[in-house]
């Protein structure tokens, strides 16, 4: 008896069949890329995340800086020496004597300050698209993880050159933890290595920086990749026709999408090359603790946390606010579950005009707020024997709180905001605000840190 089908079977066996192996080794390295690219990827994306302007590349240029920060500090690590005075003396040879030791330095330090940038930019952007709402809350809670750590890196980094801006900068920073409840003096002097900045804390800072905290970086980034895919890749607008069962047409990653983040990486890495070679990395003298600078500030990265510690109690400013706002963030994907407008900017045209309302209140109320407190508040003479912890700490945080759920109120009221949109409210106005506090501490913070104009900020010898 004869098969009715003589070819189904034909195209069965051929389903079934295994690919050929490659037979050379420029074909067994291309199946190894693109066994990567589709552990990262998905076999297939839509086209509408294929649009510059909907991701802006952010998550692909912080692991392209992540793997560039690698590849430089390994060059660097080569010609460097944790010790004192060594490590400055190794970076003065590297910027004289290595080849190329100047532009790898300067490659490191810009890449490592614009991933601080990129990434807080890329939450944001997860942030006002949604895509932190279930079921990707776990990798909204993972990039929250990796930008602390990204800190941290950049924290720890600072150090290494033993300048005096660095040793400084460093003695700053780190003294915060000394406002941490109960734990602060002892975690202060376990990172130091004593009660100050020194060749111990030059030590275990390089011990962190390199071999810690990057693996725990590169770990939780590969994962959040994998993540990002087995949760259905990139959040994407649901289609007016079918809101539940959106089926947006699909190309494969590869070449469609491999491509533009090929030529997206070039272009970057041309950029910041460009940059690196026209700017160098900063170094001044070598670091001396009997000769403190006027002003002497943290890392610009926290001095929008030294900027609060000029108008809060230590305990208030650096630990209570701060330890907030991160509650905050990392519960956001449990309080926030909406679904409707995941995938939409700033979540509808009523979102985007609440977020420049708030935008344009946090840059006029926060100069004024600090004006205010700087010239004309003064609660410790105000408020004479009550302990400072409540005079200059919760008494003015509540006076701020109140106002600001006086605000969200009104906005509820006024514009009849859903939830969503009053998280979003909220969220753009205290980012926003953030932001101006740490352009006051950068530019317009002088000799004892005191405002001034920066073109009119007298200089200090």
């Amino acid at each position: 008896m004869t098969d009715p089908n003589p070819n189904f079977l034909q195209r069965l066996q051929k389903r079934l069949a295994p690919a050929p192996a490659p037979t050379d080794d420029r074909g067994r390295m291309r199946m190894v890329v693109d066994s990567l690219v589709l552990h990262l990827h998905p076999t297939k994306v839509p086209v509408t995340a294929l649009r510059f302007n909907y991701t802006w590349g952010l998550g692909g240029l912080s692991a392209f800086l992540m793997v560039l920060l690698a590849l430089t500090g390994v060059a660097l690590q080569n010609n460097y020496t944790p010790a004192v005075p060594q490590a400055y003396l190794d970076v003065l040879n590297l910027r004289a004597n290595v080849w190329f030791g100047e532009l790898i330095r300067n490659l490191h330090h810009w890449s490592a300050n614009l991933l601080i940038l990129v990434s807080a930019l890329h939450l944001a952007r997860v942030f006002f698209t949604g895509a932190y709402r279930p079921p990707r809350e776990l990798n909204w809670i993972l990039g929250l993880f990796m930008f602390l750590l990204i800190l941290g890196a950049n924290f720890t980094g600072y150090l290494l050159p033993w300048d005096q801006l660095a040793y400084w900068a460093i003695t700053v920073g780190t003294s915060i933890l000394g406002y941490v409840p109960l734990l602060g003096d002892w975690v202060s002097n376990l990172l130091l290595g004593g009660p100050e900045v020194g060749g111990k804390t030059l030590l275990n800072f390089y011990a962190m920086h390199i071999s810690f905290i990057p693996l725990f970086i590169f770990g939780i980034m590969a994962y959040h990749f994998w993540r990002i895919r087995k949760d259905g890749g990139l959040t994407l607008p649901r289609q007016e026709g079918d809101p539940e069962d959106p089926k947006p047409e699909r190309v494969t990653t590869i070449p469609n999408l491999v491509r533009r983040e090929g030529v997206f990486a070039i272009v970057a890495f041309a950029l910041l090359l460009g940059f690196s070679m026209l700017i160098p990395a900063p170094l001044e003298g070598i670091a001396n603790p009997a000769l403190p600078p006027n002003p002497a500030k943290a890392p610009w990265y926290f001095m929008g946390l030294q900027e609060l510690l000029l108008h809060f109690h230590p305990l208030v400013g650096a630990i209570i606010l701060p330890g907030i706002v991160l509650t905050g963030l990392f519960l956001l994907p449990f309080m926030d579950i909406t679904q409707q407008s995941v995938g939409i900017y700033f979540r509808s045209r009523r979102g985007k005009s609440l977020s420049l309302l708030a935008l344009g209140l946090a840059v006029f109320v926060t100069p004024l707020w600090v004006l205010a407190d700087e010239y004309l508040l003064d609660w410790q003479a105000w408020l004479p024997g009550i302990d400072p912890l409540l005079s200059n700490g919760l008494i003015p945080l509540a006076l701020i709180l109140l106002p600001l759920l006086g605000l969200d109120e009104w906005a509820h009221r006024t514009f009849r905001t859903t939830e969503e949109e009053r998280i979003l409210f909220l969220f753009v106005f205290l980012f926003s605000a953030f932001l101006v506090l740490t352009l006051i501490g950068i530019f317009f913070r002088g000799p004892g840190m005191a405002l001034y104009f920066p073109w009119a900020m007298p200089t200090t010898h």
